[in-house]
């Protein structure tokens, strides 16, 4: 290749990478923005959007128990708590609107079991009213563990696992929960013993020589645990006030379901569903329970199945 040639090529990768470089440096000049043009920006967010810290209430209550908002550490806690759900927008009107759908299920076995009306808020922390798995194993609306809900009549093998069952899990919640405030004498300890253990806050109560659980130190979580139950109850009942616009249209509809007895074994739920002119997933999404694609049924139990009604 003569010197002319080898000139020409590298006159020509330099004018090629001087242009380049040019329009590299353009792009990136144009996006940085200059002073001005951050100024701006910062105004239009200051004016458009605000985060604006909450006003508490003067007066709380816990299923009836009155929560001391006199108390400097009470009130920061509960801060925490109704900042925490109110800003988490997506989950918390997500709950509002299966609120609507859970809460006429849950309420009449509650009311049934002269269990504080609160508790449903109870169930909706724990869960968001969805069947939720723990890492730790627990399940279902009231995430249960296995012995815990054996302990408590609910039916835990490879085929049913009735933790998933909205009405017989409430019941055990409500079993337990009686058995709790028998032994504390107070609603918030039986809340609280149900994130700790039926024996977690005898435990400090001894040690710290404190039978109100407001005045007691305890592990972060259950710490934290009433003061949540607290928040989300106070939000769901002031949705309004904390920002939150659902109109009826957005609430979700209680599901509507026929029942049929089943004491025979079903050896494939699809077809099964067929016979009743739905399908496999519906068949599911209303028995969340039955956790195969058959039910042997060897003890020919009788077990209430629900068969979704047109429109649910």
């Amino acid at each position: 290749m003569n010197a002319k040639k080898i000139y020409f090529i590298s006159a020509s990768i330099g004018i090629v990478s001087a242009i380049l470089v040019l329009t590299l440096y353009g792009f990136i000049k144009k996006d940085v923005p200059t002073k001005e043009q951050n100024a701006q920006y910062t105004q239009q967010i200051t004016e458009r959007y605000k985060i604006f810290s909450l006003p508490l209430p003067e007066q709380l209550d816990f299923a009836g128990e009155q929560v001391p908002m006199d108390l400097q550490d009470v009130r920061e806690k509960f801060d925490r708590e109704l900042l925490v759900n109110t800003y988490w927008q997506s989950n918390t009107l997500l709950c509002i609107k299966r609120a609507h759908r859970w809460f006429p299920v849950i309420e009449p076995i509650l009311s049934a079991n002269q269990i504080p009306d609160d508790f449903k808020y109870l169930a909706l922390i724990e869960s968001a009213y969805t069947q939720a798995v723990s890492p730790a194993g627990a399940v279902g609306f009231w995430q249960f563990i296995d012995p815990t809900a054996r302990s408590y009549g609910i039916e835990i093998n490879d085929e049913v696992d009735e933790r998933y069952h909205i009405e017989k899990s409430t019941q055990a919640a409500c079993n337990y929960l009686n058995e709790a405030y028998k032994k504390y004498g107070s609603w918030s300890l039986a809340a609280a013993s149900y994130n700790m253990g039926m024996v977690g806050p005898a435990r400090q109560i001894e040690r710290q020589g404190q039978s109100n659980y407001w005045n007691l130190l305890l592990n972060e979580e259950t710490g934290r645990y009433v003061y949540r139950i607290l928040a989300m109850k106070h939000i769901v009942n002031n949705a309004d006030q904390y920002g939150f616009v659902i109109r009826p249209a957005d609430l979700y509809e209680p599901l509507k379901y026929k029942t049929v007895i089943v004491n025979y074994a079903i050896d494939d739920l699809a077809t099964f569903a067929k016979e009743y002119a739905i399908t496999y997933k519906d068949l599911k999404i209303f028995n969340p329970w039955l956790r195969e694609n058959f039910l042997k049924n060897k003890n020919k139990k009788s077990y209430e199945v629900k068969i979704p009604l047109a429109g649910s």
